[in-house]
């Protein structure tokens, strides 16, 4: 394998982790709208992600040695060792569940009477539940952001989710 090639092949092992690793980020966001394929490509994407890096990672790392073998000049050494940074973050980040950082659940709500609350307009959707007598409701626009909100309602303990 020629010093050409493998640097081809070192540029395919660092994009393609990359890339594979933000797709999911990109299409599964906050308030932004989403259909049925765009949540099935990105969770196959999230769930062999882990798999992808650390291959792609392994596979980095031994054409980096391939380049040391092929007594590349020092700065493409120090250019192939510092390009596999960035390939290390997608690899640690594909591990992470990054989501639940998108997603953060609301663990200690505020609640304000019906007739009180401003921020909720008369055509607003929201999500209500009644516990022992207790009534609860949740602005469906605030709930499209933390997605669950852990509360008690009733005194039982609930998810709020959607």
């Amino acid at each position: 394998m020629t010093r050409r090639t493998t640097w081809i092949a070192l540029l395919g092992c660092l994009l393609i982790p990359i890339i594979w690793t933000a797709i999911p980020v990109f299409l599964i966001m906050p308030f932004k709208s989403q259909t049925p394929a765009m949540l099935a490509g990105s969770y196959f994407l999230r769930s062999w992600a882990p798999w992808v890096t650390t291959i792609g990672l392994a596979l980095a790392a031994g054409l980096v040695y391939r380049l040391w073998q092929l007594e590349a000049g020092r700065w493409q050494l120090t250019a192939a060792l510092i390009a596999l940074i960035p390939l290390t973050g997608a690899t640690w980040f594909a591990h992470q569940n990054h989501f639940e950082w998108m997603f953060a659940p609301l663990s200690d709500p505020a609640y304000v009477r019906g007739g009180s609350a401003d921020f909720v307009n008369a055509g607003d959707m929201v999500l209500g539940v009644v516990v022992n007598g207790d009534a609860a409701a949740w602005p469906v626009n605030q709930l499209s952001y933390h997605h669950v909100v852990n509360t008690e309602v009733g005194g039982v303990p609930i998810p709020a989710t959607y």
